[in-house]
């Protein structure tokens, strides 16, 4: 049994200072490069990551942003904002990752299994064509993009646990509401996320 790590949207934006910044964030970009760093060790057959890209994403963006479904401007393509956060890119430099995945250039996208690699494979085929059965899952927001992404790894088949100690999240209300969601579609949770506030 093949498993395999998943890093969610560890980027510049969605760390303090961006955009759409979750408290949190840099530290966890840290955590998860450590990790990364030493895959090996702990079990992993393959390290890959997401990335939010947007090119055109429509009103993925907003002015007026309600927070739910449309954001203030975040992750464009070729944007700092857009690179791997510095305390996590070392591992990407480094060649530690076996893969990334692009995700929502022309329209919203949450999970990870939404993205492709620059050669258009997506997530779920990838996976398969390694053998990997199994995932953990990381990263930034815990109850945006690492819930979606989990959620579709369940529901595409494979083994699913987040580590909650390597993710940060918007809101207690929100994590509490996303980690129900995860439990009731069978993927398992392992840890405390860091919380925007505490």
């Amino acid at each position: 049994m093949g498993r395999a790590l998943i890093v969610v949207d560890v980027q510049n934006d969605f760390c303090e200072g961006g955009s759409v910044a979750v408290a949190g964030g840099a530290e966890v970009a840290g955590k998860v490069r450590e990790l990364v760093e030493e895959a090996k060790e702990h079990g992993y057959a393959k390290v890959v990551a997401t990335r939010d890209h947007h090119i055109d994403p429509g009103d993925h963006f907003s002015d007026t942003p309600d927070f739910k479904t449309s954001w203030p401007v975040h992750c464009v393509a070729g944007t700092q904002g857009s690179e791997f956060h510095p305390k996590f890119a070392p591992a990407a430099a480094a060649g530690a990752l076996d893969a990334v995945f692009y995700k929502g250039a022309y329209a919203a996208a949450y999970s990870g299994f939404e993205g492709a690699t620059e050669d258009e494979q997506g997530l779920a085929a990838w996976l398969r064509e390694h053998a990997i059965t199994a995932v953990d899952v990381v990263g930034i927001a815990t109850d945006h993009c690492v819930k979606a992404t989990a959620l579709d790894a369940a529901k595409a088949g494979f083994a699913t646990q987040v580590l909650l100690d390597l993710t940060a999240g918007v809101s207690h209300d929100t994590i509490e509401r996303a980690c129900q969601e995860l439990r009731q579609a069978g993927v398992n949770l392992s840890g405390d996320p860091a919380v925007a506030g505490g």
